[in-house]
């Protein structure tokens, strides 16, 4: 993650949105690499808001100005729109137009082209996904802990999304999911 001190100033018009500039939930600078910009200054700030105990969850804050940019997701990424409205467009070419009070999956391992209008704030729900081999070890370890213990062996199933995740509402697929209030 870039550094508070390489943000850019808000010199452009749109980062002086009132939204932005009230700044209300103390968000902090956080730069978008700049060979991931397409068009425009887009300014972006966040602010964790909380952290699973294993260290594989984690809840931010975040907004951002107007502007269009590629976003390289890492983990997995869902995120509620809280204000504004953004057109995610995924490596396939499939357009999702995302506004607020909507909720979008970001699959770890894709691309999306962002286009943020004017000004966009949500919520990320991020989480770092394990293999299925690592989980399946930790359900073992756990019912040869639960035995001994004394305690009857019952591993929780596996409830992970599936492979090929649907846009709820629309009847689409894409790598992308989408669920609508």
């Amino acid at each position: 993650m870039l550094e508070a001190r390489d943000a850019p100033e808000p010199s452009t018009r749109a980062a002086w949105t009132p939204s932005y500039s009230a700044n209300k939930h103390s968000l902090t600078p956080a730069p978008i690499p700049r060979e991931w910009i397409l068009e425009g200054e887009p300014l972006a700030r966040n602010r964790r808001i909380a952290g699973s105990t294993d260290g594989l969850g984690s809840t931010y804050m975040w907004d951002c100005t107007a502007g269009r940019f590629n976003w390289f997701y890492g983990v997995d990424e869902t995120i509620y729109l809280l204000e504004g409205s953004i057109t995610v467009v995924d490596c396939t070419g499939q357009v999702n137009h995302v506004r607020a009070g909507d909720t979008f999956f970001f699959p770890k391992g894709t691309r999306f082209e962002w286009t943020v209008p004017t000004y966009v704030r949500k919520i990320s729900f991020i989480h770092v996904p394990i293999s299925r081999k690592l989980r399946f070890a930790m359900r073992m370890s756990g019912a040869v802990m639960g035995l001994l213990r004394g305690k009857r062996a019952t591993a929780p199933r596996d409830s992970s999304p599936t492979s090929e995740p649907l846009l709820r509402g629309s009847g689409r697929s894409s790598g992308a999911r989408r669920l609508r209030r």
